[in-house]
């Protein structure tokens, strides 16, 4: 493994108005003194674009109070391949961190356009301008939806993952196909990386701590699927970053194989909990923290507002992470648990909607 010091680096974030790649920036601020940290995004209306103005307006803030780093945030789309090539050209990146991608299983089964120009085209156009501008590391985001209706837990990055349940998850495996034909044709160093369900404050509002806690507000009722035999790998947004700064600096190693030709800098790590929480359980840890926030009333009836109902297209029944890879190469296990996590969740939302 190739050492990687941040420090005095030029990195590019895509995705940085995002929810990891927000906190991620910030994180850098911190963690990579002397450098310059460019931030790409294109504010799509996906979810509600204020939190992402949220967001950027946050880093400003931070970002100003940094006298050790430079930022600069550009708006626009990385499947524009112009753009993304002049701003390689422009800045000569050393670390690449491609967390830019139209995300969410459900939403990719009647929109697969995004998908296809986000996640693959994207994809593509940063492979592409790695190779003409090399790079020391380029870090990008898969997803635990790889594994797909694999029934063997917990998910190994060693398990076949060839049977996709939604185009979301295809074109994630299709980036981890892309990177490794890159690294071995050009000798890149790539790292995908498998994220499990990630959440925390100022989040995605199509996930499900963030949508109940909305439609319980409303006095909405929340659905609950496959009656609540599910179970998630919830991992807080804090680990995930200290996860992915870990992996920027340690690289897979440049060397050639016996033909003499590159031996594919390549890795894949799954960043999970490794606590994978039932359903009804997270829900309950869910309403009793929003409860103690003052957010819901102590005699809201949770009972009247629930539904169980039958299995979603393209979910899976349970997700957990083997992380041993992750803890053995780069000494890491997540530190935050559910309860934790969705009690900054739930003062977070409380301050941000203003809830009296």
């Amino acid at each position: 493994m190739q050492k990687i010091d941040l420090n005095n680096k030029t990195i590019l974030v895509t995705g940085a108005a995002g929810f990891i790649g927000s906190n991620l920036v910030k994180r850098l601020f911190k963690d990579a003194a002397g450098s310059t940290i460019v931030g790409i995004d294109n504010m799509n209306a996906y979810y509600d674009v204020s939190l992402k103005e949220y967001r950027l307006k946050d880093l400003s803030n931070i970002s100003k109070q940094s006298a050790n780093n430079q930022y600069n945030f550009v708006r626009g789309d990385i499947a524009d391949k112009k753009l993304i090539d002049n701003l390689f050209d422009k800045y000569h990146f050393d670390i690449v961190v491609n967390l830019a991608a139209q995300a969410g299983v459900r939403y990719s089964i009647e929109n697969p356009d995004a998908y296809i120009q986000s996640n693959i085209i994207g994809f593509y156009n940063i492979l592409e301008a790695c190779r003409h501008n090399p790079v020391e590391h380029l870090v990008y985001a898969s997803s635990s939806s790889v594994y797909g209706g694999n029934r063997k837990v917990p998910f190994s990055t060693y398990d076949k993952v060839d049977n996709p349940v939604s185009l979301y998850a295809a074109t994630k495996k299709s980036n981890e196909l892309f990177a490794h034909c890159y690294s071995k044709l050009y000798n890149i160093p790539t790292t995908g990386l498998r994220f499990f369900t990630v959440y925390g404050p100022a989040g995605r509002p199509d996930m499900a701590y963030f949508s109940f806690t909305n439609k319980l507000i409303k006095g909405e009722t929340i659905q609950i699927f496959n009656y609540g035999n599910c179970r998630r790998d919830f991992t807080y947004v804090d680990d995930i970053v200290e996860g992915v700064v870990r992996v920027m600096c340690g690289a897979p190693d440049r060397r050639n194989g016996d033909d003499g030709l590159p031996i594919p800098p390549y890795a894949v790590y799954n960043i999970g909990g490794g606590q994978p929480e039932n359903l009804l359980d997270f829900v309950r840890t869910l309403q009793e923290e929003l409860v103690r926030a003052n957010v819901l009333p102590p005699d809201y009836d949770f009972e009247a507002h629930k539904e169980l109902v039958p299995m979603s297209p393209g979910d899976v029944p349970t997700t957990y992470a083997d992380t041993k890879d992750l803890e053995r190469d780069f000494g890491f296990t997540p530190q935050i648990t559910l309860r934790e996590g969705l009690r900054k969740f739930a003062d977070w939302y409380k301050d941000f909607y203003r809830i009296n």
